[in-house]
């Protein structure tokens, strides 16, 4: 008769060793898994070329170093931004795509167009603010107004005749005038251009009085003298044009107004998640290497976490909204 006890020996013991494999290795295996990043992670931004993009390339290195997986930059420009954002709106939350916003995307051009199928509040996880980006009220020295002061005296004498260039409708520099003018109580006319670049032409030519501009095409004609800089837009100097003064400093307590720049996911990013990625992005922050080229593009530094960066959204969103609904700017269905 032939036994069958070796045959059953062996099954359970093949049983036995399988089982302790599942309940020493598993957990290990499983905890592997669920380490972030695992694989790479996409940061998209929706200006190639412009602020976003070259900050995004300076933190995808230092993210890339610090945990170990490539950060690769995408840029999907298109519809003034709103590509990029309705992608990461609509974005799985797991941490592999992620988003560099601004002002102009998640508060501007909401207010702007409320059939936007987006909503910054709703729609994304702040991770934290980056940097602001300041603009500079500048005039031609042909202007009788060498100070703020001048200037605002000038067009409460001129109501209304006066022209102010912008890069065009809702632009930040838009908004930053109004906003100014509100609190100064005067009134120009509203002239758009098609970029930057034309609107600084315009004032340097004198076809317009005034515009708010980026540090970095107006900073070389301020030392020159062929414009005059009256004031930064932001709370703080700008280290790289250090002797235009703030518009707080010449009687405007609290006047704050920049595009912000700054890191989010979709909405439901784990806690754990947004807590790493802030952690890492405020070292970054502080490389000497990336503070020095920020600052010189005029850029300033603000890296406050995470809850500071979601009051800062809520805010912007509210200042935008309320600010389009005064002006009586018709709004895009």
């Amino acid at each position: 008769m032939k036994s069958t006890f070796a045959p059953t020996f062996i099954w359970a013991a093949q049983a036995a060793l399988a089982l302790l494999t599942m309940t020493f290795v598993g957990p290990a295996v499983a905890q592997t898994a669920d380490v972030y990043p695992s694989r790479s992670v996409r940061i998209i931004v929706n200006s190639p070329g412009g602020n976003p993009d070259l900050l995004a390339r300076l933190l995808a290195r230092e993210l890339s170093a610090a945990l170990g997986q490539s950060f690769v930059v995408e840029d999907m420009a298109g519809a003034g931004g709103t590509l990029a954002a309705k992608f990461v709106a609509s974005a799985k939350p797991d941490g592999y795509i992620l988003y560099l916003g601004d002002s102009g995307t998640l508060a501007i051009n909401p207010a702007l167009k409320p059939s936007l199928s987006y909503n910054a509040l709703r729609d994304f996880t702040p991770i934290t603010g980056l940097i602001n980006v300041p603009t500079v009220l500048v005039v031609p020295p042909s202007l009788p107004a060498a100070t703020l002061s001048e200037f605002v005296a000038l067009a409460k004498s001129k109501p209304g005749q006066l022209d102010f260039g912008s890069p065009g409708v809702g632009s930040i520099h838009h908004f930053t005038h109004e906003i100014f003018a509100e609190r100064a109580g005067i009134k120009l006319q509203h002239v758009p251009f098609r970029s930057a670049g034309a609107m600084v032409g315009a004032v340097l030519a004198g076809t317009v009085q005034a515009g708010w501009s980026g540090i970095p095409n107006i900073k070389t004609l301020i030392e020159t003298d062929k414009l005059r800089g009256l004031c930064i837009s932001t709370a703080s100097r700008a280290k790289t044009i250090a002797n235009v003064p703030t518009c707080a400093e010449l009687g405007y307590p609290g006047f704050d107004v920049a595009a912000r720049i700054g890191f989010l996911g979709p909405a439901g990013l784990p806690a754990s998640i947004v807590a790493q990625l802030q952690s890492v992005i405020a070292k970054a922050m502080r490389e000497p290497a990336l503070v020095e080229r920020m600052e010189v593009l005029g850029m300033q530094m603000q890296e406050n976490g995470t809850a500071d960066y979601r009051q800062f959204m809520k805010d912007d969103v509210e200042r935008y909204a309320s600010l389009v609904k005064r002006l009586g700017i018709a709004t895009q269905d």
